[in-house]
């Protein structure tokens, strides 16, 4: 098992580098920062870390198709690995709860995290892209400036859907906030998915998202990790029916908006 850490994507340059530096000098693997509507953007955040760091990996997590094109998502990856000197990598998600505040609804998210990680792979390789999907569509595209070598593209994937579709054209997944009997579970559908697809998981990375909230101040602790709920998939009952029973989960349904405002 290998441990990355996420940071705060509402961090300022400067802090993002003063954790990333620390972190590459304690023998973390890497690094990543999300893509939220509220937050600073990833990519600029993480080239400025790039600069003052050398063997950490840095990733952009989970950034979607809806609200940015997968070429321009190609085109931000690329850059930021060309800086980074090959380290970079990324999570294309399907889109978020979030996408409702600014009146997208994400139609067709396997299909469209399909082709988004088909064009990003496509623009790796420094060749002309054609292509055309049932969503996006992409003519005479072409990054001669390429050097470095192809980034990793992960899909962010919990359910069976985007699993399967994950072993079909992605190098890794990563799942976020589940409980233990159901990661279990997407494990199995993860295999099962590779097998059929002809790949074994040695060359697959499986990544997990969980949330730790630390400090020496327990109270602090506590008040950031009640913060965060409202973004950890608390608010999908398929997730809570793993430990909570029926009543429970309509309570918690029922109270989104005192979630919403502890986050703001």
């Amino acid at each position: 098992m290998k441990i990355d850490v996420i940071l705060d994507a509402r961090s300022s340059a400067a802090e993002l580098t003063e954790l990333g530096r620390l972190a590459e000098e304690v023998g973390i693997r890497g690094v990543w920062v999300s893509s939220l509507l509220d937050s600073r953007d990833p990519f600029t955040n993480l080239s400025v870390l790039a600069a003052a760091t050398k063997r950490l990996l840095l990733g952009a997590i989970a950034v979607n198709p809806f609200d940015m094109h997968p070429v321009r998502i190609a085109s931000s990856l690329m850059t930021l690995n060309e800086l980074a000197g090959g380290r970079a990598r990324i999570v294309i998600g399907g889109g978020g709860e979030a996408l409702g505040a600014v009146g997208i609804e994400p139609l067709r998210r396997v299909r469209a995290v399909a082709e988004c990680v088909d064009i990003i792979k496509a623009a790796a390789d420094g060749k002309n892209v054609d292509y055309k999907g049932e969503l996006y569509e992409v003519h005479n595209l072409r990054f001669s400036w390429l050097r470095s070598p192809p980034p990793p593209v992960f899909v962010g994937a919990s359910m069976a859907q985007m699993l399967r579709m994950a072993a079909r054209v992605a190098d890794g997944s990563m799942m976020s906030d589940m409980p233990v009997p159901l990661a279990a579970a997407a494990i199995d559908t993860l295999d099962q998915a590779l097998k059929e697809n002809g790949r074994q998981r040695p060359g697959f990375q499986t990544n997990a998202f969980a949330a730790w909230h630390i400090y020496d101040d327990h109270e602090l602790a506590v008040k950031e990790a009640r913060q965060w709920l409202v973004l950890r998939g608390i608010f999908r009952p398929w997730v809570l029916s793993a430990f909570l029973d029926a009543d429970d989960v309509e309570l918690v349904m029922r109270s989104a908006g005192a979630f919403w405002t502890a986050f703001r």
